[in-house]
């Protein structure tokens, strides 16, 4: 049941978060040019519904990158990382192909770059080391944000606000420079389904760019979990 909770829960994740994007960009929708906070606000919305569905059956992770920097500490056994990446992406695909259904009449009248815009990020200035960098920062601050409320003992069902809070924070103050993926599965899936997808007048889905979004949350995360594991022994 742990992988059908990281299925369900990055489904919901990428349905809403995908979705809030597509409505803010693509062209005639009742959303259209509602611009970044609304796009931050939906994304946070969408990982506390992301993290409550998934939390009945598995640690709610809905992100590789989280997988790995739990698995890196000892939280969780290696043995499950592959079952948990792969259920990760697998509902981030489907998330993107129910998207792409239900904004059918938009996506042939919007341009290239928004079409992609909601499926996967890109950066506002293309700048390789700017670009990892942010990326890695923004999913440490994520892992410690996630592993502080552990000690800080929050009651029942609070966990998944405070989770999309730091998203919501991670958004508004870091995620202006890359579009802050921090999660390759969010990023990666809905990329493939975009080049396979017969959508008319579309863009290459920009794999130059698309390592950075997988390489940056992953190293930002094992870092983040390994920091923090390290104040915790007093070291």
């Amino acid at each position: 049941m742990e992988y059908v909770g990281e299925f369900l829960g990055t489904f919901i994740l990428v349905l809403l978060g995908n979705g809030v994007v597509a409505g803010s960009v693509l062209k005639d929708t009742k959303a259209t040019s509602t611009g970044w906070v609304m796009i931050t606000l939906g994304w946070a919305a969408a990982v506390t519904i992301g993290v409550l569905v998934s939390g009945f059956y598995s640690p709610a992770h809905i992100n590789p990158a989280m997988t790995i920097a739990m698995a890196t500490i000892g939280a969780i056994s290696w043995d499950v990382v592959p079952g948990f990446i792969i259920a990760q992406l697998l509902g981030a695909m489907l998330a993107a192909i129910v998207l792409y259904v239900h904004y059918l009449p938009h996506w042939e009248i919007s341009d290239a770059d928004s079409v992609l815009a909601s499926f996967s990020t890109a950066p506002a200035k293309r700048d390789v080391f700017s670009n990892l960098f942010g990326e890695m920062l923004s999913t440490a601050v994520l892992v410690v944000g996630v592993m502080a409320m552990g000690p800080n003992n929050l009651a029942g069902g609070i966990a998944p606000i405070m989770v999309g809070l730091i998203v919501l924070a991670i958004g508004l103050s870091l995620g202006a420079t890359t579009g802050y993926a921090i999660n390759p599965a969010r990023d990666l899936g809905p990329r493939i389904v975009h080049q396979f997808l017969p959508i008319k007048g579309k863009r290459d889905s920009d794999w130059g760019y698309a390592w950075i979004p997988v390489v940056g949350p992953i190293l930002g995360g094992i870092i983040g979990a390994v920091l923090y594991n390290m104040v915790l022994s007093g070291l």
